[in-house]
């Protein structure tokens, strides 16, 4: 790669990410030219957005970071042909995971200038609001409603690469199942109704990547190049199909419990009671009914692989 980068970076970020970032920006700096600006809310990010040109964007930072660009690029009605790449310098990094970035920084920046710009989809609700990885509702929203306030407190402990922030998503999901928020809704997959509301659902997800949390694959075949939605309905109401669920979703096999419904969509309607939103670890809510529909082929991320 010969082309110049714009690396977008948090202004926010702590020491650790930012002596991360140095080293990827050291691989880097040796193949092209690069720039680097910090943002710190939609207003500075549309300026360098818009000040971009022809630079390939890099976005530096975890799926809120990821997020707020490619949401910041479909307002402006430039996402569509804009590649893009990403260094995971985030807390959980799953959309990283998703898609087989590497973790490590400087493996990533390798990549980066070596791989291949893959089309990549991305979920869009009736609102116009996007999803680049996951949303969920019920007890997953839940856990991340809990998590963020778990996430900032640890997220000040820790010593360079090790961050306990990390230990967020955990903690929230370990309070919740305590107490989880069951809930009556409907749920329709390209127009079919696949649960309704005489049935109580613990919890909806929608994946265009496969985890959330820095890890939990909730939906762990979802592929964000393949087209296709992955829903997960989780019937897990009772205290022991919820014990058994919980156990089977720390291993990846929550799929095969018999209360778990499982499909691939295009299009996905929930309505009924109030419930939150966790779309890309932000949170919202509380709602009675959203849509989301899958645009295939968005935008295009550098992937790993030969270029």
């Amino acid at each position: 790669m010969s082309e110049p980068l714009l690396v977008i970076t948090n202004s926010g970020a702590g020491t650790a990410d930012e002596e991360s970032l140095e080293q990827a920006l050291a691989v880097l700096r040796e193949a092209t030219s690069v720039e680097v600006q910090a943002t710190g809310d939609p207003g500075e990010l549309d300026g360098v957005l818009h000040r971009a040109g022809s630079r390939r964007i890099v976005v530096a930072g975890g799926d809120g970071s990821i997020h707020a660009v490619v949401a910041a690029l479909y307002r402006r009605h430039d996402l569509e042909g804009t590649t893009l790449g990403l260094l995971p310098l985030g807390t959980g990094n799953d959309f990283a995971r998703s898609t087989g970035i590497p973790l490590d920084v400087e493996e990533a920046a390798r990549s980066l200038l070596e791989g291949t710009p893959t089309p990549m989809d991305l979920l869009i609700d009736e609102v116009g609001e996007i999803v680049v990885n996951h949303v969920h509702v019920g007890a997953g929203a839940a856990a991340s409603r809990r998590s963020d306030r778990w996430k900032s407190r640890l997220g000040a402990v820790g010593y360079k690469k090790v961050n306990l922030g990390k230990l967020g998503y955990p903690i929230g999901a370990a309070i919740t199942a305590w107490n989880p928020p069951v809930i009556r809704l409907r749920v329709e997959v390209d127009g079919e109704v696949v649960s309704d509301f005489d049935e109580p659902v613990l919890q909806v997800a929608i994946g265009n990547g496969a985890s959330v949390g820095g890890g939990t694959r909730l939906t762990p075949d979802a592929d964000p190049a393949d087209g296709k939605a992955d829903v997960m309905i989780s019937r897990a109401t009772g205290p022991v199909s919820r014990l058994i669920y919980a156990g089977r979703l720390g291993l990846g096999s929550h799929p095969d419990h018999a209360d778990v419904i499982t499909l691939r969509a295009s299009q996905v309607t929930v309505s009924g009671e109030e419930f939150w939103i966790s779309a890309d670890g932000e949170i919202s809510g509380p709602e009675r009914h959203r849509s989301w529909r899958l645009q295939r082929a968005a935008y295009s991320l550098v992937l790993p692989g030969e270029g």
